[in-house]
């Protein structure tokens, strides 16, 4: 086994006896591949038949209402993107780039119009058709400077879906839901009666639908129901006995007797195929049936008098007594009647039509256009345009590739061809005639929680459907245009508004429900985010309206949607996560990835299977035992049936999981031990590692999975190799390396690789990259070279290994708080870096413009010692809560002044008075230091000092990037051309001869430009010095031409919002300690909050002295049930203890010998997966043993982890008792205590909940406008509301001074509150109460009813 860069420097022991079939795939995935699949921008390769081509091919050609124009579509292209994604975020602009599609307008002659169409012009161009923006390589979009993320959204597929309502007998449904357009219901009541709807609008006979498809009522019967034929003779009435097979199973209604008169089969009982035979044998054909059967029958046909073409009986009217007797009058002695005999099946449809009174197709079209416009006269028309308008036409309805499959495969039936996708007649007929079948009981009804029901609808297609809202605007303001425009040359730019799609897409990105502001605490977070699926959104479900059963994990979850990890609340169930392994295929629905198993043998070809194909098969999983062959072990093996668990023979077994981790998302895989604990608590560790704050410094888990590599490679926060090569060189902001052009498919000689630096993420964590590559280092293409944040080696590093004890001290750790020691502060285990911005806008306001200056009234010089002259903060300033960011100044209304106030005035020439300090300061309980200042403004006023300063280092920084940039090139080239020539025999060169030998001291003497004037004689040398010396030139001019377009976005002006002079945002660095009150958690859902942080020397600690780190309740354990963190404990401990095995070796010896023995016996002699450590040379093995001191890291992944056994032996070898238990001393008192207690290694995580964030306090404040009450939170620097239980508690206790002064003074009694300051101010400790200010509100309130109320203010002594 091969190891990458960062794997070689810490080896990971993993446990687990499967094999590893399939890599997991790239996570982000579901969101590059949907959104690629849209803009297919690439038109060279041939536009597939999606995205925005089938949109535009869809919406065009559009004609004038005249037919003189016609506008065809013919290509598009994808431009540049203005700024790159870093300048965005920094200007807070949309990172897009302009779509132009070219478009044909056909002219045609006027005058042969409308007989024929004569081409008198055609005129082709590029229209510009607005922005599109553009996904950035980690699968988020940038939209107004911000990071968001569209949702994947799970909803009802497309085709038709029968159910049932459990609250009616016989109530069952079928609803035909498009892609798009009118859904279509049939439903039946409880007497029988189809019913239709269309919209869910008012209901109707479902036959008024077939009638206006053109069906007769005729025609009508003959498709839902079989027609029997009755003879009249003398004895009575006879029914003939026609197709015998098709009543099996149904229950008679007569004796079926033979020409003796015997009895063949009693009334009443259901015939069976020896009934049918008897029946046959006896060569009856036909059989007497009484006129109170006969008189429950209706006719299958018209009867018609052939003689005068009278119509005698309509199909479907009942048979009477008087029918039969004009029947007998004109010589019909045979009946054609609707078989209500033998068989229920056609009374449905026949009721049905006794209540339709709509007699023809017309009359139908009318009822339908009552329900559908009622009020609305119909016009024979319109009423016609309509019903087809909602079904039958593509622009207006369509099922979808979609659709049109799965209601061909619901209904069984390939008559109508998967490309068309408007519905047929026979659709229709299938659908009722499948809803008959299933009230009959021969059918079922669908799941709707099945995911062969549900599908997913990603980003691609959310916007691909806001692009066609707004075309087909854009399409409707052409047809106007066409009319209204007169040009001799029209083109198609002058009759083409783009602007409704950039307002459709725009409106979707920034406030579409499914397009969220980014999750981004750490790489988890985000990772998590992006594969989120969600039922919720437009055309999806309501949280309020969604029952238990779509909230619940259904069978068909298995491998595709993650049963844990959901949030708690009312969203729980609604919002989802894609499994590991799942993925969506080209129809939306998801599919999971499994072994295919071939006459019991289990290979390593991979089938991905979507729901409904699963239903098919049997499937054995992943840790089903297998021999040395493949072969199943056992005979009968646990498998999935048909969403059932069963035992079956092995022979019957068709397909195999893939890995014991494709049932759990991304975030689940990483919780270690997670089959041991409770799932309600794993669903709490998955949701609270998302919620982990990075750290200053980031360290890998001792106990891991093995899944904390894919997590942190497909985050995006690592940088990865492009190519092979060697590093060149390294330091804090930039990588690079000379690429190996052998090893990799490029014509590059070097890659750089820029690194981000203390970049603010969208929850004000702090994103910053460290290199982990050496100069001189060799790398291959994928291997790591930089962790981004919350990485370590290229490892998710989400929190810190701390020594935990559970044992209870002092009642520190009473309900799950955690006590803490000191050290953890002190080394800075848990200090964070956060970043907050803070804008300050200069405006221009109706008294004048708005300033920044340094000038500013009534404010000390102390106050103003950390700004510029031009009022803005300095970059490296410490700031407090109160100091002032930005100083900024506000015109307010001139007052008028007494003469002595203006004599003043003009005497100290002072201005002051008629501005307002309205300056950015730092908000309460803040402090930190300003790490940068961004300047944006209008270029009408010219530009600030600072801001051209800004300017000024920004180029200066780019310049020097290039230059830099360069002079590595120039080094590389160099280098590699000294490596080939030296030696060489020269064809010309100034100052040698031609044939001479070109030595190193001759190369030293000229400058780089003449080594690339020399020629060889070797053709092969000749022609690898050319490509170096054009890569060379083309590189200069790159790396000009890159220099210019930075510069130029640099300097261009900002588009600042209307009525906006100045934007200025300062970023300031605030570090955080832990701290009590700050909540901490593991990876079980073991959460707490922190009591005390705890001295070393009082924490209890070991018999070497070792301290512990961490005191938890061991109470909350078992009622928790997550016994993972206890098994996480003892391993980690072992791991704890096998690090410092290594350590004293590296003690003893850096033999490299000595060093791989231990080594062997740490990681080959425990567990079924070895480690090759002849991999490594005896400098790695060094390397590798100097980062194992701390803890030899082990992945133990889920449902397939470390076993008891495992665990032990490593505690063995580690040093330490086999249970995991020790004995502790106090540290205050040194003495130990009574019983051994449960020692090891957790990862600990601190949690976005900080004490920093939530602390608040308040005298006084602002107050609420109408009630004068203080307003309410901390953003408000609110107060604590004193709610009217809390009044019942003072008044329990008869507290009424205390109660008056929170209902009055503390409250809204205004003058009563501002007496109570003078008061204070004044030393008096009295209080005076006046009226609170609600009241005089609800006086108001009560005099707009026209009563006039007061209150009588006159004290009881009066």
């Amino acid at each position: 086994m091969s190891y990458s860069y960062a794997e070689k420097k810490r080896i990971r022991k993993e446990f687990g006896v499967l094999p590893h079939i399939l890599d997991v795939p790239y996570l982000l995935s579901i969101q590059t591949e949907s959104y690629k699949k849209f803009l297919t921008a690439d038109a060279a390769k041939g536009r597939l038949h999606s995205g925005l081509e089938i949109v535009l091919k869809q919406s065009f050609p559009v004609e004038s209402k005249n037919g003189q124009y016609e506008l065809h579509y013919v290509d598009y292209q994808i431009g540049e993107p203005t700024f790159d994604e870093t300048e965005c975020q920094v200007r807070g602009a949309t990172y897009d780039a302009p779509l132009n599609v070219k478009l044909r307008l056909v002219v045609y002659n006027k005058d042969a119009l409308p007989n024929e169409k004569i081409v008198e012009d055609i005129r082709e161009e590029y229209v510009y058709m607005g922005d599109i923006p553009l996904m950035t390589t980690n699968g988020t979009f940038i939209i107004n400077g911000t990071e968001r993320v569209v949702v994947s959204q799970l909803h009802r597929s497309p085709g038709v879906f029968f159910s049932k309502d459990d609250s009616e007998e016989g109530a069952f449904s079928a609803r035909i839901i498009p892609y798009r357009g009118s859904w279509l219901d049939f439903e039946f009541d409880s007497k029988g009666i189809i019913w239709a709807r269309i919209d869910r609008k008012r209901k109707f006979c479902a036959t008024v639908i077939l009638k206006a498809l053109g069906y007769t009522q005729e025609q009508i019967l003959e498709n839902f129901s079989e027609s029997k034929t009755i003879t009249s003779n003398s004895k009575g009435f006879a029914l003939r006995l026609d197709s015998l097979s098709n009543m099996k199973g149904e229950l008679l209604k007569f004796d079926i007797v033979d020409a003796q008169d015997y009895v063949i089969v009693k009334k009443n009982k259901k015939l069976t195929s020896r009934d049918v035979k008897k029946i046959k044998d006896a060569g009856v054909d036909s059989v007497a049936i009484d006129f109170d059967l006969v008189s429950t029958l209706r006719v299958a046909k018209d009867i018609v008098n052939e003689a005068t073409g009278e119509v005698i009986a309509y199909a479907n009217d009942d048979v009477t007594e008087s029918l039969l007797e004009s029947c007998v009058e004109v010589g019909l002695l045979e009946l054609e009647v609707i078989d209500f005999i033998t068989t229920e099946r056609g009374r449905y449809i026949s009721d049905t039509l006794k209540y339709d009174l709509t007699r023809n197709t017309d009359e139908a079209l009318v009822e339908i256009y009552k329900v559908l416009r009622p009020g609305d006269p119909p016009a024979a028309a319109s009423v016609k345009a309509l019903f087809e308008g909602l079904f039958f036409i593509e622009s207006r309805y369509s099922l979808s590739d979609i659709g049109r499959m799965k209601l061909n495969a619901r209904l069984g039936s390939d008559k109508v061809s998967k490309d068309i996708y408007t519905l047929e007649n026979s659709d229709i007929v299938g659908v009722i005639e499948e809803l008959i079948n299933i009230r009959d009981g021969k059918g079922k009804v669908d799941d709707i929680d099945h995911l062969g029901n549900r599908r997913v609808r990603s980003v691609g297609e959310m916007v691909e459907n806001q692009f066609r809202i707004g075309l087909y605007r854009v399409e409707k303001g052409i047809r106007e245009s066409m009319s209204l425009v007169h040009k001799d040359k029209l083109m198609p730019k002058d009759i083409v508004n783009s602007k409704p799609i950039t307002a459709a897409i725009k409106e979707f990105f920034t406030s579409g429900a499914l397009s969220q502001f980014m999750d981004q605490d750490n790489p988890l977070s985000e990772v998590t985010h992006k594969r989120r699926i969600s039922a919720l959104g437009p055309g999806g479900l309501s949280r309020d309206r969604a029952g238990f059963e779509v909230r619940d994990v259904h069978a068909t979850h298995y491998g595709r949607l993650c049963p844990i990890e959901t949030p708690e609340g009312p969203n729980i169930g609604l919002i989802n996560s894609l499994a590991s392994y799942a993925r969506v295929n080209d129809y939306g629905f998801l599919e999971a990835p499994y072994r295919k198993v071939v006459d019991g043998k289990v290979t390593d070809e991979i089938e991905y299977l979507s729901a409904i194909d699963e239903d098919n098969y049997v499937i054995a999983q992943a840790s089903t035992k297998l021999d040395e062959n493949n072969y199943f072990v056992e005979d009968l093996i646990q498998c999935r049936s048909g969403g059932e668990a069963i035992f079956t023979e092995s022979s019957r077994v068709q397909y195999m999981d893939v890995s014991a981790k494709q049932m759990v998302s991304a975030a689940a895989a990483l919780i270690p031990f997670l089959e041991h604990d409770d799932a309600n608590r794993v669903l709490m560790g998955a949701n609270m590692q998302r919620q982990a704050v990075p750290t200053l410094k980031s360290e890998k888990p001792l106990v891991g999975t093995g899944m904390e590599k894919i997590v942190a490679r497909d985050s995006g926060n690592c940088i990865i190799a492009r190519n092979a090569g060697e590093v060149a060189e390294v330091d804090s902001n930039r990588i690079v390396i000379k690429v190996d052009t052998e090893k990799s498919q490029t014509s590059n000689l070097v890659d750089i690789y820029s690194l981000t630096k203390f970049k603010r993420s969208n929850k004000n964590t702090c994103i910053n990259q460290r290199p982990i590559v050496n100069v001189g280092d060799k790398v291959e293409a994928g291997d790591i070279l930089a962790d981004g944040f919350a990485a370590d080696f290229g490892e998710l590093s989400l929190g810190h290994n701390l020594m935990v004890a559970f044992m209870p001290w002092n009642g520190y750790n009473f309900e799950d708080s955690i006590l803490l020691s000191e050290r953890i502060v002190k080394d800075d285990k848990y200090t964070s870096i956060h970043i907050e911005e803070f804008t300050c806008v200069a405006r221009d306001t109706k008294l004048g413009p708005e300033e920044i200056t340094a000038d500013i009234p009534n404010v000390s010089e102390s106050s103003l010692a950390k700004l510029d002259e031009s009022g803005i903060v300095h970059i490296g300033a410490n700031v407090e809560a109160g100091d002032i960011l930005v100083a900024k100044i506000t015109p307010k209304a001139e007052q008028q002044l007494t003469p002595e106030e203006r004599l003043l005035r003009a005497i100290f020439n002072e201005k002051a008075s008629n501005v307002a300090d309205s300056s950015l300061r730092m908000p309460s309980g803040t402090s930190g230091t300003v790490i940068n200042v961004q300047v944006f403004e209008n270029d009408k006023g010219g530009k600030s000092k600072r801001a051209l300063k800004i300017e000024k280092e920004l180029i200066d920084k780019a310049r020097k990037d290039f230059d830099e940039e360069f002079a590595v090139i120039e080094s590389v080239v160099k280098s590699s051309i000294e490596q080939e020539v030296v030696g060489a025999k020269i064809q010309k060169a100034k100052g040698l001869k031609k044939g001479a030998i070109l030595t190193k001291e001759f190369l030293a003497t000229l400058p780089f430009s003449k080594w690339l004037e020399i020629s060889f004689e070797d053709e092969k040398l000749e022609e690898k010095v050319q490509n170096a010396r054009e890569y060379y030139e083309e590189a200069k001019i790159a790396i000009d031409a890159k220099f210019e377009a930075k510069k130029k976005s640099i300097t261009q002006s900002n588009e600042l919002s209307p009525g906006v002079l100045k934007t200025v945002k300062v970023f300031v660095a605030i570090k955080k300690r832990i701290q009590p009150g700050d909540k901490m958690a593991g990876r079980h859902g073991n959460k707490g909050v922190v009591s005390r942080v705890l001295p070393v020397e009082d924490m209890p600690y070991m018999e070497d002295g070792t301290p512990v780190d961490v005191c938890l309740n061991p109470l909350g354990i078992p009622s928790r049930m997550n016994i993972g963190q206890i098994l996480e404990a003892h391993l980690g401990l072992a791991s704890y203890g096998l690090g410092k095995k290594i350590e004293k070796t590296l003690e003893k010896t850096r033999k490299a010998a000595e060093l791989r023995k231990t080594l062997e016996e740490i990681y080959n002699s425990v567990g079924d997966k070895k480690v090759n450590l002849e991999a490594l040379n005896d400098e790695e093995i060094l390397t590798l043993c100097d980062n194992l001191k701390g803890g030899v890291p082990i992945a133990t992944p889920v449902f397939d982890g470390a076993k008891e056994e495992d665990i032990k032996s490593l505690l063995k070898i580690g040093g330490f008792a086999t249970n995991g238990q020790m004995k502790l001393f106090d540290g205050r008192t040194g003495k130990p205590f009574d019983r051994h207690v449960t020692v090891g290694y957790m990862y600990m995580l601190k949690l976005d909940h900080l004490v920093d964030d939530k602390m608040h306090a308040r005298s006084t404040g602002s107050y609420s406008l109408v009630t004068q009450q203080p307003l309410g939170g901390k953003a408000q620097f609110g107060g604590q509301r004193f709610g009217e239980m809390e009044v019942w508690a003072l008044q329990a206790y008869g507290a009424a001074y205390t109660l008056r002064e929170m209902l009055t003074v503390k409250s809204d009694d205004i003058a009563g509150r501002s007496k109570m300051y003078k008061n204070i101010v004044d030393g008096k400790l009295t209080m005076n109460v006046d009226v609170p200010e609600s009241f005089n509100v609800l006086r108001n309130e009560v005099r707009a009813l026209g009563i006039d109320m007061d209150f009588d203010y006159s004290s009881e002594e009066e």
